[in-house]
């Protein structure tokens, strides 16, 4: 089964994977597949970011993987065919503060906390048609990340249903 990991940047995906590698779970980081050179970038000076071929991608993830079970790890691994997706969440507040103590801009900052606070990653996971559970990381350390992670794998959909987390109190305050 391979299994989609993806969430806003700053939301706790790497670090819950690399947790789980540890435990015995495979784990790719998209980042790592993209930095290989296998696939398609365009940087995008005005973003500051590398636009990528997710059509390409989910090719060259597909004969990588192919029978094997692994955990995708990254922000774009929601486009590509996978069997489950697991959205990290977290508050938009506090996602602005993790972002800034990375150094990221105030412009980064913002256009990620928009999308954060908009669920679109969330949306756009949903439109994927695999099966989509959320997390809310904004008060778990990552250990606890790990642990809901694995109880998702395991079967538990209910408690983790898409849609569950709402950010819309602190939204309705941006306006």
């Amino acid at each position: 089964m391979l299994v989609a990991l993806t969430g806003t940047p700053g939301t706790g995906k790497s670090t819950a994977a690399e947790l789980l590698r540890h435990r015995g779970r495979e784990v790719r980081e998209i980042s790592d597949i993209v930095r290989s050179g296998k696939v398609s970038t365009v940087l995008d000076e005005e973003r500051g970011s590398l636009e990528v071929d997710t059509e390409e991608l989910d090719e060259v993830v597909g004969k990588e993987l192919e029978g094997r079970d692994a955990l995708l790890v990254g922000h774009l691994s929601h486009f590509l065919s996978v069997d489950l997706i697991i959205v990290l969440r977290c508050r938009p507040s506090v996602l602005a503060e993790r972002l800034r103590v990375r150094g990221w801009s105030d412009d980064k900052v913002g256009e990620n906390v928009e999308a954060e606070g908009c669920d679109v990653i969330l949306v756009e996971a949903v439109e994927n048609g695999a099966e989509v559970a959320e997390i809310d990381t904004t008060d778990l350390p990552a250990e606890r990340v790990a642990d809901a992670i694995e109880e998702v794998l395991a079967g538990e959909r209910e408690k983790y249903a898409a849609g569950h987390v709402d950010w819309s109190d602190e939204v309705m305050g941006w306006f």
